[in-house]
Parts: structure tokens; sequence; C-alpha cells
């Protein structure tokens, strides 16, 4: 029998071998999909959702569950359903990216996702992977122990209507808001070969928050008992934006991430990118008083973002109404901070499906990634440096999605043949200063192409990859995300990476596994993985501009 291999795309992974996964129950669920006409920000705004609500409804489940999601597309737009960080064990065709697992669900038309989720526990959630529909079509998705088991950390109390399910949780959903046309502002960002329009506000639970204009009434409020200890699961379900979050006078233990169980780390504020879900437990151990909730941007370049903050209220059961205490965010471009939450984070070692880092690696890649740009096309002149356009790239390439056949059913058919290819660079087309401001805007270099390509992994193998930023255009941090795996990381840092420096840097005992990191500006990251789950799964990463 041949070998089973992985394909691995700057971008994509397929493998063909499966195993016997038992399910528990049976979880069913219809989405409805269509526009709904909401008033925020002083202005009543058309937006697409799911079951007619913003956030769409939480999916609640147990591992080993199987979930069925019914979807009727009654957008006008296509869609599909991606289910972040769930592997998709036996079910690569469910994960959901447009054109790399499946066709869209045309508008007027229904599909359903059917998968088992094994192995995994915690926080994460499911969004629209078609334009930039997950803006707004989006909503949490969370796994219970095993029926007959708990969480490795104390019992949280039990109080709200928000709470999901019989164990205690809240759950807070941090997200942009634009007073236009979501897919408007992508087919302008298109055309013009710019970034996308800033957003005008950030909300918690879909609500802006009272200092923003026209949103007195539309603050979320969160009432707590004192002495009890909640667990809050946060979300970051903004397109680019990562952002500082905190809750004036209080402190939160971190117990999970990624649905990845930690050890317990103490913070009063976290830093939270695109993708990424934070668990932490919340104890109610102020005066009985309101305190905000608040959250704002992390930007490292300090000018790419909406700069405003969204906030909601704790407010304390019998205090006396006041107004709130405000929490001293981190300034906007705080990268010291914003690199200190992110490298302190470590695994829970023998926790819930904790495994130990593989030792033995098989396959090695060095990605560099950033901005790029390419020609404009059909426009005589573009929006980004030198009146070209901006394109995001990994080692010289800027995927591009095939339209005729989605990747997988192209790689198990074998009609490969003009959708992509298998020859994604390993490593970068040429070595350079990548982090010197010296080489910014230098043509030779910053120029990419587009291109669909792959590589091509052998099944089981392990795989550490060095994710490099550049500075070709400017310099900022990039959250990447690697769909149907999670990864340990191993170090970060700053600079050009070395790999004598790096490796002594290695956490090979209890490094935090996620499905979502942020490669620090000017910087590095390395992670691990192993290459056991058969599928086409995209590996992308995301850019403010």
């Amino acid at each position: 029998m041949a070998r089973p291999t992985l394909l691995l795309l700057a971008f994509a992974l397929a493998l063909s071998a499966y195993s016997s996964v038992a399910s528990a129950d049976i979880v069913e669920h219809s989405f409805h999909v269509q526009d709904l006409t909401m008033n925020r920000l002083c202005k009543q705004q058309v937006i697409t959702v799911v079951n007619g609500s913003l956030p769409g409804p939480t999916i609640l489940v147990h591992e080993g569950d199987t979930l069925i999601i019914h979807v009727f597309n009654k957008s006008p737009y296509n869609l599909t359903i991606h289910w972040h960080g769930i592997f998709q064990l036996h079910s690569a065709w469910a994960d959901g990216p447009e054109y790399v697992t499946q066709c869209p669900i045309l508008p007027g038309n229904k599909y359903t996702y059917r998968f088992t989720i094994t192995g995994q526990e915690g926080t994460l959630w499911w969004h629209a992977h078609a334009q930039w529909l997950r803006a707004t079509v989006h909503g949490a998705l969370i796994i219970r122990p095993r029926k007959g088991y708990s969480y490795p950390f104390p019992k949280p109390f039990k109080e709200f209507p928000i709470l999901l399910g019989t164990f205690r949780t809240l759950l807070f959903i941090l997200r942009e808001w634009w007073n236009a046309n979501i897919i408007e502002i992508e087919e302008q960002a298109q055309a013009d070969g710019h970034g996308p329009n800033i957003s005008n506000a950030y909300t918690i639970n879909g609500w802006p928050g009272d200092l923003y204009n026209c949103s007195s009434t539309g603050t979320y409020k969160l009432k707590v008992v004192r002495g009890e200890t909640y667990l809050l699961r946060i979300i970051n379900v903004a397109l680019y934006s990562e952002l500082f979050f905190k809750i004036a006078n209080h402190k939160m233990t971190i117990v999970a991430v990624d649905a990845c169980y930690t050890n317990p780390m103490v913070t009063d504020v976290i830093v939270i990118s695109p993708g990424q879900t934070i668990d932490v437990l919340l104890t109610a151990d102020q005066p009985l008083a309101s305190y905000y909730m608040a959250a704002h941007c992390y930007d490292s370049l300090g000018d790419a973002f909406d700069a405003t903050t969204t906030t909601g209220i704790v407010m304390y059961e019998n205090a006396t109404p006041s107004t709130p205490m405000m929490p001293n965010l981190p300034a906007v471009d705080d990268t010291s901070a914003a690199f200190k939450f992110y490298s302190s984070v470590t695994s829970l070692v023998n926790g819930p499906h904790w495994a130990p880092v593989p030792l033995k690696i098989d396959e090695e890649m060095f990605l560099t990634e950033g901005l790029g740009l390419v020609p404009c096309g059909a426009n005589n002149t573009c929006g980004a440096p030198l009146g070209l356009a901006f394109a995001a790239s990994m080692n010289n390439e800027s995927f591009e999605l095939p339209t005729k056949l989605s990747m997988l059913e192209a790689f198990y058919y074998n009609l490969t043949a003009g959708i992509y290819t298998t020859d994604f660079p390993k490593y970068p087309p040429v070595v350079f200063d990548y982090t010197s401001l010296s080489n910014n805007l230098n043509k030779a270099l910053v120029m990419t192409s587009r291109s669909t390509k792959v590589t091509k992994l052998k099944y089981n193998s392990t795989v550490q990859i060095v994710f490099q930023n550049t500075a070709l255009v400017g310099q900022q941090s990039h959250p990447v995300h690697l769909h149907g795996f999670n990864f340990y990381v191993l170090a970060q840092g700053f600079g050009n990476y070395d790999p004598v420096i790096g490796q002594k840097m290695f956490n090979l005992i209890n490094p935090q596994i996620r499905n979502t990191v942020g490669v620090p500006v000017g910087g590095w990251t390395v992670i691990r993985f192993t290459a056991n789950n058969p599928g086409m799964f995209l590996l992308l990463y995301l850019l403010a501009r």
C-alpha cells in the first residue's frame, strides 16, 4: 500500500488515512443565514446573521458527541461555515473553507455538516469562511468534558441567564463593527488594492458599549454575586484586530487557551488575537459596585486599527447604582505587554488530552510572512505603496483560491490539474535581513506572485515550522491559524530567527498548545505538530492592511 501523505498548503493539508472514533450523543441544529437590519452607532445597518441574532447561536456539546448542522443559505451571498479549532478527524470534508474542503453553499441552497468531536474540550467557535462574512456570521462552540468527567479547576458558580448548559460559564465575544456593508468593504479593498476601512467600533456580545455615540442602551451588563467565581470564555472573532481586555479592579486566572488546558496564570490583562479563545476564572471579590470590562486594539504600528474602546459592565448584586470604574488598559502599541502575555502561557502537563512534545523532527519549514505587493491588474494604479496592490504572502507566494473545484475534491479524485500544484516552497526563495526597516518597499524583495500551491507532508510525521515576520511593508504582529491541528508553541522572539539561539529558548516540557498564535512584530515564532489528521487544511495568517 502506498504511504499516506499530507498536503500542507501555505495554506493547506491533505491526508488519506483514518482511524475509528466512537461517538456519544448526536447534537443537531439548524442555521438559517439571512440578512437582518440592526441599529448600532446611530445607524440602521443591514448585516448577515444566523438565526436572527448577533452573535449567532452557541453550540453546546460533550467531547465525543457527533454534531449535525443544517445550514440554509437565505442570504444573497455564497457561504460556508468553518468550525474553528475542530480537528475534523474522519471528516475533513466538513472543515468548511470555500474551495478548499467544499464549494460554497449558493444563495437559496442548503448543506449539512456532520462531524464527531474527538479529544477536545473547552471553548472554540464557528464562523463563515467565505469572503468576509465571518464579521457577523459567527458564534461560540463550547465542548464540555465527556459525561462523567470534570474540569481540572475549581467548579465555578452558576448564576446568570447567559450560562451555557450545566457547567458554569460566561461567554464574551469580542468583534469589530463597521457602519457599512462588509462585502462592499471587501470588494472595494480588493478593487483598490489597499487594506479594509478601519472599523467604527469594537463590541462585546454584539454591543459597542456606552463610550460610543448612541450606545447608552447598547452596553452588555453582567450581574455577579460577591464572593463567587465565574468562568469567562473569551473569544476574539474580530476580522483583524488583536485586543487587550481588562476588568477594572479584578484579577483573572487563565485556565485554558484554544480549548487546551493551561497552568493557572493570574493576570489583570489579557491580549487575544483574532481566532483565539481564552478561558479565565473571575472571582467577584471587590466591594459592591459596578466595574467596566473593556477592550481596545493592540496595534504595533499604532495607526492601522480603530483605537476606540468597547465596554461592558460587571454589576455586583445589591450594589448601589454608580458610575462604573474604568480599567487602565495598556497603550494601543504596547508590544512589551503583549509579548509578555503571549509568551507566559504554559500547558497543564498531564491534564485532559495533553500529550508530550514530539522530540524527533521529520519535516522542517521556514516561512517568511507579511505583506507584499502585486501589480494592479486592470487598474492603472492602486491604493498600496508604489501604486500597486497589497498581497499577503508566505515565502513570496500569495495564496489564491481556486474557483472551479474544491482542493480536497480535486485531491480525492486526482483532478488537481488547473486547481493547485504541489510545489509550495518550504524555505524562502531569497535569504535577506527579514526585519530590517532598510528593506521597506525594496522592489527586489517586496514583489510577490499569486498562486495556489501546497506542500506534501508524510502522514504521522513531526513538522516544525519557523514563522518569520518581515518588514517589507511595515512591521506588525500577525496571527497564524492552522486548521485541523493543535500545535506546540516552542518559542517566540524578536529580530531574525537564529537556529542556535532559538533552540536554546525552546520549551519542550510544557509549551502552550494552540490552534492560533501571534507572530511578534519584527520577530518569529516556532511551532511543532504531528501531521496525523487526513485532510486538506488551511494554514493562514491575518494581516491588518
